[in-house]
């Protein structure tokens, strides 16, 4: 099963999230979890994860940020090789949240099997920072051939 853990202050992350379920469902077994709302036993019972959120002043949100603290340690040498990607939806580049969850995930020693997806939505002043998201057609097409392809790899054993 797909685990798509996600949190969006502004609705973006969250279309992504969404749009990545629609690709996975077609292909085997997923869940959709807020961050607020996932466990250290839906991560346990899952075989891959799709980690998605905002990058807020440079690094992945607290929402997000405080989902792996309540499960890092409980899950720590319990999930080792386990199949993951990250979805970003970012003002300018999405590094400092890729880098953040990297090197989180690194202490799991899960393995990257997507390159990680950063949808630029050029957001830049406060108001714009703040205000409600639409995330293109063409990014959303993304976020779902990366929970299809993800859930079907899945399914086939490849990771």
């Amino acid at each position: 099963m797909l685990l798509i853990v996600w949190h969006s202050r502004t609705g973006a992350a969250r279309a992504m999230a969404e749009a990545a379920l629609r690709g996975a469902e077609a292909e085997g077994a997923v869940c959709l979890l807020a961050a607020a709302e996932a466990t250290p036993a839906d991560l346990l019972a899952a075989a891959g994860y799709l980690f998605v959120c905002p990058e807020n002043l440079g690094t992945m949100s607290g929402a997000m940020k405080e989902f792996f603290d309540r499960t890092y340690y409980p899950l720590l040498g319990e999930i080792e090789g386990r199949a993951f990607a990250t979805a970003i939806a970012a003002g300018s580049d999405g590094s400092g949240a890729e880098r953040q969850i990297e090197r989180i995930v690194t202490g799991w020693r899960l393995r990257r099997i997507a390159e990680g997806l950063t949808v630029n939505l050029g957001a830049q002043t406060p108001e714009a920072i703040l205000a409600a998201k639409t995330v293109p057609d063409d990014a959303l097409k993304k976020c779902h051939d990366l929970g299809q392809s993800f859930a079907a790899g899945l399914a086939m054993g490849a990771f």
